[in-house]
């Protein structure tokens, strides 16, 4: 069965609205036209709800048979969407596609038809929910996925998730302007530097993709050699993964790929990825000869990104997931990304359940740090461990 009803249809002014669930990846597949149409039409979208991103998360991340879509169609239209999966941790969870590499997760919903949408697609998920918890990580504040929650039927928690630091979109000397004095006279010390060298920034297109993921991959795996590497990042599935999407998001102008060259030589590689209110960088790779150079790595990318994002008009400049030190030199805006869980009220047992483990994992790491200031040290060393396990 390529898709199941999930919902009664709904009347939406003349036309009536169909809720279905899509379990076919082939039917997935198929929906790319209509699905970049309806991110179009969601003004909260980010880019990691694009068909571009999160078909080519299934093909690399996805488990038969775990595919659970919710459609809502008008007249025939794609006018709602929420990409989940099934998984069993051990409970059974209704989870966004994109997993752990995807920094923001949301439900779709064409502005022009939220004020029926939403409900449809609310009713529609507490039917596929079943026996399930749905856990919504990674919610971004204004969300689509807000209205959803306000409209479910059934028990909720909302729980705090990752934290993201983001700019305002403004020239980049009124980022610097932002700084302590002392700061940016360093600041634009380091642009003189950079400017110096002569340092070329490459705009790479759609064919010279997959050897530039590599690169960045590469100088990626060498700048973080000894510091604690993401292992996740070396694996074949995520060069796969990140490869693929990356290419058809340049193609329709959802990404930008750009090399750094120095004497001909690319010394950096950096992938941002785009919607229309939001520019996000999304993971870089620097040669570590450019530290030993007295390249700041980090000032010129944000650089890079500040002059692209106000020259496309975005409202919002987003380092993503993460509060280490060097972004938090730049005074950004905190934003703490939302976690919602939801059940059916019969299924309350469940959803306590659910909430104690990720609550008491969260006390459990929190409590390591405390107790371990060398923890970090240590959780390097294993992702070191952990990463030369990926390489072979």
């Amino acid at each position: 069965m390529t898709e199941s009803s999930a919902a009664a249809p709904a009347r939406a002014g003349t036309r009536e609205l169909s809720v279905t669930l899509c379990r076919d990846p082939r039917q997935f597949a198929g929906l790319e036209e209509q699905w970049n149409r309806l991110l179009r039409a969601c003004p909260t979208a980010t880019p990691f709800q694009s068909h571009a991103w999160l078909h080519s998360w299934w093909l690399s991340y996805g488990k038969e048979g775990r595919l659970r879509i919710l459609l809502v169609r008008r007249g025939g239209e794609l006018v709602g969407a929420a990409p989940l999966m099934l998984v069993h941790r051990p409970l059974p969870l209704l989870v966004p596609l994109g997993g752990e590499i995807t920094d923001y997760c949301d439900v779709l919903v064409a502005a022009e038809h939220a004020d029926a949408v939403v409900p449809a697609l609310a009713r529609g998920l507490h039917r596929a929910a079943r026996g399930a918890v749905v856990d919504l990580r990674e919610v971004r504040p204004g969300a689509a996925a807000e209205d959803l929650v306000r409209h479910w039927e059934g028990v909720h928690r909302t729980l705090a998730d990752s934290s993201c630091a983001e700019f305002p979109v403004l020239p980049f000397d009124d980022l610097v302007k932002r700084m302590p004095t002392a700061g940016a006279q360093r600041t634009r010390a380091k642009v003189r530097k950079i400017e110096a060298l002569g340092i070329e920034e490459h705009p790479v297109s759609e064919h010279e993709v997959p050897a530039t993921v590599r690169t960045l991959l590469d100088l990626h795996e060498k700048q973080w050699r000894g510091r604690g590497v993401t292992p996740e990042h070396l694996r074949p599935r995520f060069a796969e993964h990140l490869t693929r999407a990356t290419r058809r998001m340049v193609r329709a102008g959802d990404a930008r790929l750009t090399e750094f060259r120095l004497d001909g030589r690319v010394v950096a590689a950096n992938v941002t990825l785009l919607s229309a209110g939001l520019s996000g960088g999304y993971l870089y790779g620097a040669d570590p000869e450019l530290r030993a150079r007295k390249v700041d790595v980090v000032t010129m990318l944000l650089r890079h990104e500040a002059q692209h994002a106000h020259a496309r008009g975005q409202r919002v400049l987003s380092l993503l997931r993460g509060s280490e030190p060097y972004k938090n030199h730049w005074r950004p805006e905190t934003v703490v990304n939302q976690r919602f869980l939801l059940a059916r009220s019969s299924h309350l047992p469940l959803l306590r359940l659910h909430e104690s483990q990720v609550t008491g994992r969260e006390r459990a790491v929190g409590a390591l740090r405390e107790a371990l200031p060398a923890a970090r040290d240590w959780r390097a060393r294993i992702n070191d461990w952990r990463a030369d396990g990926a390489r072979r």
